[in-house]
């Protein structure tokens, strides 16, 4: 519970949980259909045709899930007609979309930015990468998914074990593909964000693949399924948090590692039940505590520390409102910056990160303090309330100082996470 305690603190961990939770859901939900009508990897096909499109509103400055979620809509709909009514059919029509999605993607990228953070964000993932209107449009999105599919569950039950027989009762199946094609879409926009265009497919194959190990009925595969895919990114969230690696990553890992503790759970049954019992409780156990095996402190303030410096200084200043008044507590070094008079112009505490084009930058506040400042390049704490001001006739932020405390004992001066 400390552990959750403190991971809730943090702004961009709650954004990213709320968009994550809804996307796995849905993802989980229509996973089962993909999967079971052999075309699961919509999702792999519809995630490049989302980098291309995200890759074109980041080079015309345009609101990224306003443009992609029409877009892979569009790619969705257009890939099921060509896989329909021509001679390009299944896997060969969501290779044909990808690749040109991504080639489209790829050549803006190259005569605009270049290879920047918010492009590797769309490759990759970042928890950082949801701000507060992508989390309103992505919850609203996310939650007309999960109503369409409630409404029409009966229809794609019917189109999913037999089309033929379906269409023979009078249901519209290309227009009930055609709706699980345009949720697909939309959950594979939402996800990216967060899993990263390389990753986000896993979410609808995993999940479905290992509630299919030990269920049998397509309702209880589908429960199992959602389950199972909330579980796993809860559980690889807080890896990711624990052990400072890549969310997107940490999430398939634990989707990994389920699959094939369900795979060995439907061998085991298959010979003695009574020892795959005993195996599904030993292996369970392991898994949980190693997950959650490094006790955290809760905290009362907001401190930031290595693992986590660069992201939560990034967060602070994406989502200033949330922060301003707050106490902040950090370590870095202290620097005195000199006017042409020779004058103390203005103080900091930094830490080196890495900048652009692989130079290094300095990353922190700068602090405005009542009493007596450090020497230049003392290692220093400081607890300070964030504060609003004007530099230059820029806008900016600092940290009005409670306490500054110099140390005998260097942190660590270079940050990367």
């Amino acid at each position: 519970m400390e552990l959750f305690s403190e991971m809730f603190s943090y702004a961009f961990i709650v954004r990213a949980l709320v968009v994550g939770i809804l996307v796995s859901l849905c993802a989980s939900l229509l996973g089962v259909s993909l999967v079971l009508k052999r075309y699961s990897m919509i999702g792999d096909g519809l995630s490049h045709v989302g980098f291309g499109s995200l890759a074109a509103a980041s080079a015309f400055h345009i609101a990224p899930l306003a443009v992609s979620v029409p877009v892979t809509v569009i790619a969705a709909f257009v890939l099921l007609r060509v896989s329909e009514n021509s001679k390009i059919k299944g896997d060969a029509g969501i290779a044909l979309i990808s690749a040109s999605f991504m080639a489209i993607g790829v050549i803006i990228i190259s005569l605009t930015s270049g290879m920047n953070v918010d492009v590797c964000n769309y490759m990759f993932g970042s928890i950082l990468a949801m701000s507060k209107s992508d989390v309103v449009l992505s919850v609203i999105l996310s939650l007309s998914v999960l109503s369409l599919f409630v409404v029409f569950y009966n229809k794609i039950f019917a189109v999913t074990f037999d089309e033929s027989f379906a269409c023979a009762t009078g249901i519209k199946t290309s227009a009930y593909n055609a709706i699980v094609a345009i949720l697909t879409a939309i959950t594979i926009t939402l996800g990216m964000r967060i899993m990263g265009a390389l990753l986000i497919s896993s979410l609808i194959i995993f999940p479905t693949l290992s509630s299919m190990r030990i269920l049998k009925t397509f309702k209880g595969v589908i429960i199992g399924s959602a389950s199972i895919s909330l579980i796993c990114f809860f559980a690889g969230i807080s890896m990711s948090y624990v052990y400072s690696t890549p969310a997107g990553a940490s999430i398939v890992i634990v989707n990994m590692i389920v699959f094939l503790l369900f795979s060995t759970i439907n061998f085991l049954m298959s010979k003695r039940k009574f020892i795959a019992k005993l195996c599904v409780f030993a292996l369970l156990f392991l898994f949980t505590s190693n997950v959650f095996a490094q006790p955290q402190r809760q905290k009362k303030i907001i401190e930031l520390k290595d693992k986590f410096f660069i992201a939560q200084i990034s967060d602070i200043y994406l989502n200033t409102k949330s922060y301003l008044g707050k106490i902040i507590k950090y370590q870095g070094i202290f620097k005195e910056e000199i006017d042409e008079n020779g004058k103390a112009d203005a103080h900091y505490v930094v830490r080196y990160g890495p900048g652009c084009c692989g130079n290094d930058m300095t990353v922190g506040f700068e602090v405005i303090y009542n009493g007596q400042y450090p020497k230049n390049n003392d290692w220093v704490e400081i607890q300070g309330h964030l504060k609003e001001s004007e530099k230059d006739g820029f806008p900016t932020l600092c940290l009005k100082l409670l306490s500054i405390e110099i140390l005998e004992k260097r942190g660590k001066e270079q940050v990367t996470n």
